[in-house]
């Protein structure tokens, strides 16, 4: 990729990005972004790309998760605590799960752009721009909120850097000690609603006991304390992407700098598009959405575009068809991947095919589709036996009523009390960890079915 510059995606068509008016302030923020530190370095995108490469390999499994839109109004130090703990009460409940470590990749830090099925919303008559995240444009419905407004990527800078930096105090500073996350779960299995999961949380309170016993503590050991946790975001709004991309001086090869893993939406995939050029000339680890329109033809072109060396650990491929249609797509992509020789992480998104409008006007997921789709996933990786690498969950610490389902029984009627999300409906921190517990399962019968067949 020598030859490739940053700047190349500009002579692409591009999609879903945002036209600014006025060209001396886009050109003002793009300067300023340009001097600013990156928010990620090389070595951490390096490394994540090796953990990533072993999850392809079934040696470690990913769990990706977070916010739908990140907003500027709900910014705060709690909801960031609050959402980097459900992630790690999941991953330990997959680390017990799964008998491998587990990858812990938040949508934070930088998701704040969004892709719509629609470039205008029409409310009570009235016909504006759609909402396109905080990033780009005003969530309040207004002709001057809804104008694209470049000066709010260096409040996005500014949040996402201050977002990386308490995740990073939250990783190393001991409040990822393991004896305190079983102890946040324990206290979900302790309710009523959750006693089927107990059974599961008190193997791990055993785990945990023999280990102190010999003498594996969190005093004799820092890394039962400490955890790595990376962000990711799609990368969208490419002046603000480009804006932060630096030469690595290690290797010489160019990082994307706004997060650790940056991924390419179902809607911007085209494979002669801007998206698809950005990306494929950066070293960070790249996520590819692939829905129902995804083609055998296309997937393979995108593999050679984006991984042409094909690297482990480079291309995650995140599936996202819908609870009942998995069977219909996946297996082709899977061929697809298997008859190029491609080495890729398979991650299952089971949010963003089922999405529903409730019988009261909610945009809402019921919990139990968000399940079957990823049971469906598992099932047909089993049967055509590649890897189920990971799942990639729209979700928040925060106890909103947005997704129906799940052991606490959020109805249709229950959505209204606390819906906040800007965008899509998120699992709120019950869900979430309920559904860490189910994947679990899955992954336990996996591995089980696996050593049966190894011993026969």
């Amino acid at each position: 990729m020598t030859d490739w510059k940053k700047s190349d995606w500009r002579n692409k068509p591009r999609v879903q990005m945002p036209d600014y008016t006025d060209a001396a302030a886009l050109g003002l923020v793009e300067g300023k972004l340009s001097s600013y530190p990156p928010l990620v370095f090389a070595g951490e995108a390096r490394r994540l790309k090796a953990h990533l490469g072993k999850v392809s390999r079934g040696e470690a499994f990913l769990l990706q998760g977070g916010d739908c839109a990140e907003s500027f109004s709900e910014f705060s130090a709690d909801g960031i605590r609050d959402t980097f703990k459900v992630m790690l009460q999941m991953a330990m409940v997959l680390t017990y799960g799964a008998k491998v470590p587990v990858v812990k990749l938040g949508r934070m830090a930088g998701q704040m752009a969004k892709p719509r099925s629609a470039p205008t919303e029409v409310v009570d008559g009235v016909e504006l721009p759609s909402y396109r995240g905080d990033i780009i444009n005003g969530f309040d419905f207004t002709p001057e909120s809804r104008i694209p407004d470049p000066a709010r990527m260096e409040q996005a800078y500014l949040q996402a850097a201050a977002s990386l930096n308490l995740l990073r105090a939250f990783s190393t500073g001991g409040y990822a000690d393991v004896h305190k996350v079983h102890a946040w779960t324990l206290g979900f299995t302790d309710k009523p609603e959750a006693e089927k999961y107990r059974d599961l949380a008190n193997r791990i309170s055993d785990t945990l006991d023999f280990m102190e016993a010999a003498g594996l503590s969190t005093e004799t050991n820092h890394e039962l304390q400490t955890v790595e946790f990376y962000t990711s975001h799609e990368a969208l709004l490419l002046e603000y992407e480009e804006a932060l991309t630096r030469i690595d001086s290690t290797s010489g090869k160019w990082l994307a700098g706004s997060g650790h893993m940056i991924w390419i939406g179902d809607r911007t995939r085209q494979p002669d598009g801007a998206h698809v050029e950005f990306c494929k000339g950066v070293m960070n680890p790249i996520g590819l959405k692939c829905g129902p329109s995804m083609t055998s033809g296309h997937l393979k072109a995108l593999m050679n575009t984006l991984n042409p060396e094909n690297e482990a650990g480079r291309l995650t491929l995140i599936a996202r068809f819908g609870a009942g249609q998995v069977g219909d797509h996946l297996p082709r992509l899977i061929k697809a991947v298997e008859e190029e020789g491609a080495k890729v992480v398979w991650s299952c998104d089971p949010m963003h095919g089922n999405t529903i409008k409730s019988s009261t006007g909610y945009k809402t997921r019921p919990f139990e589709s968000v399940l079957r789709e990823v049971r469906e996933f598992f099932d047909i990786h089993n049967a055509e036996g590649t890897v189920p690498g990971g799942v990639h969950f729209e979700m928040t610490g925060k106890d909103v009523t947005e997704c129906t389902g799940g052991v606490r029984a959020v109805t249709d009627e229950d959505l209204s009390s606390r819906y906040h999300t800007a965008c899509d409906p998120r699992l709120n921190a019950s869900q979430s960890l309920e559904l860490a517990f189910l994947v679990a399962e899955e992954l336990g019968q996996r591995r089980e079915k696996l050593a049966q067949a190894k011993a026969s």
